[in-house]
Formats: structure tokens, C-alpha cells, sequence
């Protein structure tokens, strides 16, 4: 749990500094006259930023299920009746 835990704040951290140089390049490109090409790397980053987020809370999640799925229920076939096809 703490494993988890640790990496889930360093995906935020990481996603939130990134959406943070994403968001001042933006407004930089947009205020500033001779730097217009900074808008579309703005927007780039922080949509990247949002991705990287979803992806390690999508890994986080995916491993909690990982280790709750093993504890389960056990399957049984069900005998079919004499002559009927089994499906």
C-alpha cells in the first residue's frame, strides 16, 4: 500500500509541474508579441501532463485490483443432464 501510495505522489507532483510549465508557456505565447509559437507547445504540455496523470492513476488502480483478484471464488463446471449438449 505504501508503494502505491509514494508513486501515486510522484505522478502528481510530475503531472502537476508539467501542467504548470505547460500552462506558462501558454500564457507566455499569448502575451509576449514575438513568441506565438510557444501556444501550441503550451497547450501540447499540458495536455501531456493530463495524460501522464491518468496513466499512473490507471496503473494504480489497476494494480489494487490486481492484488484484490486473487482472493476469489472458485469455479465449478456444471454437470449437464444425460443427452443434452454442454455448452
Amino acid at each position: 500500500m505504501r508503494s502505491r501510495e509514494k508513486f501515486l505522489n510522484a505522478v502528481t507532483y510530475v503531472g502537476l509541474t508539467v501542467l504548470t510549465i505547460g500552462v506558462l508557456g501558454f500564457i507566455v505565447g499569448m502575451l509576449v508579441n514575438g513568441y506565438n509559437v510557444l501556444v501550441p507547445i503550451g497547450i501540447g504540455t499540458s495536455v501531456g501532463a493530463v495524460f501522464i496523470f491518468l496513466i499512473g492513476v490507471f496503473l494504480v488502480v489497476t494494480d489494487e485490483m490486481l492484488e484484490k483478484s486473487y482472493i476469489g471464488t472458485k469455479v465449478v463446471p456444471i454437470k449437464s443432464k444425460k443427452g443434452a449438449p454442454i455448452q
